[in-house]
C-alpha cells in the first residue's frame, strides 16, 4: 500500500521537528519526510542534531504514532573537489546514524555534483558510493536517488540508468513531479518517465510546477536574460502544468506501492489548508479502488 508522507518544510521556521511530527498527525498524515533544516541537518553541513534533539523527536513519534519515513539530506558527495566530497561522506555517515536512531527506514537524496563537469562528478559519486553503501546496507536502510535541477545528471532516464547500474536492491529511484520539466527538457512526459523507471521507482514527490520552457521561456523571468539558473516551484496541484491524470494513472497502472510525499514550498500562510487538500487528493488517487 502507498505510504503518503508530509514534507513539513513550510513549518521549519515556526515549529521544532518534534512539533512538526505533531503537526503531521493533526493534519492526518501517518508518515513524515524530514527535509533539511538548520537545527537538525542542513544543506552541505554536518548534522547538528544531538542526543536530546533526537530523543525529543522519538518521543513525539511514539506519542502520535507517526512514522519518520525518510530523511532528505543534500550533501555534495559528487563534488569534483576531493575535500568537499570527503566532507560530504563524513556528513552522510552521521546522517545515517540519526536515521537509524529514529527508526527511519529510508533516506532520499540528490545526485549533486557539477553539471558543467559531469565526468569528474560521476567519478566522485562512485567513490562516495563505494564508501557509503556498506553503511546503508549494514543499517538496513533504503536509499532513493533523484536527479535534481543543477545536478551532474539532470534528466530522469539517465538517473534511472545510473540507479540500475549501482545494482543494489536497496538503492532505487525517486521521481519528483515538480521537477518534471527539468527532468525531460521541457517535454513533461511523466507517464513515459515513470514507465521507464519501472520497478526501480520507489518514491515520488507530489507538487505542481509551471513549465519553464513554454511561452518563449517566459513563464519565469530571469535577470539578466540567459542566466544559468534552474527555476522551478513546489505548488499545490492545479497551480502548474504537470499532467496529473498521466502522473497518477501511470502510478496506478504500475501498481506503485512506495512512498508519495506531499512537498509544497513557499505558501506558508496557507500551509494547513494546502496540506489537508493535498492529502485528500493523493488518498483519492492512490488509495481508493483504482488499482487492478
Amino acid at each position: 500500500m502507498v505510504k503518503i508522507a508530509l514534507d513539513p518544510a513550510m513549518y521549519h521556521s515556526t515549529l521544532s521537528v518534534a512539533d512538526e511530527v505533531r503537526k503531521a498527525a493533526e493534519l492526518g498524515y501517518e508518515y513524515l519526510e524530514l527535509s533539511p533544516r538548520g537545527d537538525f541537518f542542513s544543506w552541505h553541513r554536518y548534522p547538528t542534531a544531538g542526543a536530546a534533539e533526537v530523543k525529543a523527536v522519538k518521543d513525539a513519534l511514539k506519542e502520535t504514532g507517526v512514522t519518520m519515513q525518510t530523511l532528505v539530506p543534500v550533501y555534495n558527495w559528487s563534488s569534483p573537489r576531493e575535500d568537499e566530497r570527503q566532507a560530504a561522506v563524513r556528513n552522510w555517515r552521521r546522517l545515517l546514524e540519526i536515521a537509524t536512531e529514529l527508526e527511519c527506514p529510508m533516506v532520499n537524496s540528490e545526485l549533486s555534483g557539477d553539471p558543467s563537469d559531469p565526468q569528474h562528478s560521476d567519478a566522485s559519486f562512485r567513490r562516495s558510493m563505494d564508501e557509503l553503501l556498506p553503511h546503508v546496507e549494514r543499517y538496513g536502510l533504503e536509499l532513493n536517488l533523484e536527479a535534481h535541477p543543477c545536478d551532474f545528471i539532470e534528466l530522469s532516464d539517465a538517473a534511472v540508468d545510473l540507479v540500475r547500474g549501482i545494482n543494489k536492491p536497496f538503492v532505487n529511484y525517486l521521481f519528483c513531479a515538480p521537477h518534471a520539466f527539468h527532468l525531460s527538457d521541457g517535454a513533461g512526459d511523466v507517464r513515459r518517465m515513470i514507465d521507464y523507471a519501472g520497478e526501480r521507482l520507489r518514491h515520488v514527490h507530489v507538487a505542481d510546477v509551471f513549465n519553464h520552457t513554454i511561452n518563449n521561456g517566459l513563464r519565469y523571468i530571469v535577470n539578466p536574460p540567459g542566466a544559468d539558473v534552474r527555476v522551478h516551484q513546489h505548488n499545490e496541484i492545479g497551480n502548474g502544468d504537470v499532467p496529473w491524470d498521466e502522473f497518477f494513472g501511470a502510478l496506478r497502472d504500475a501498481a506503485f506501492d512506495g512512498v508519495a510525499t506531499v512537498c509544497i514550498f513557499g505558501w506558508n500562510e496557507r500551509a494547513d489548508e494546502i496540506h489537508r487538500r493535498m492529502l485528500e487528493r493523493v488518498q483519492r488517487e492512490l488509495l481508493s479502488n483504482h488499482y487492478p
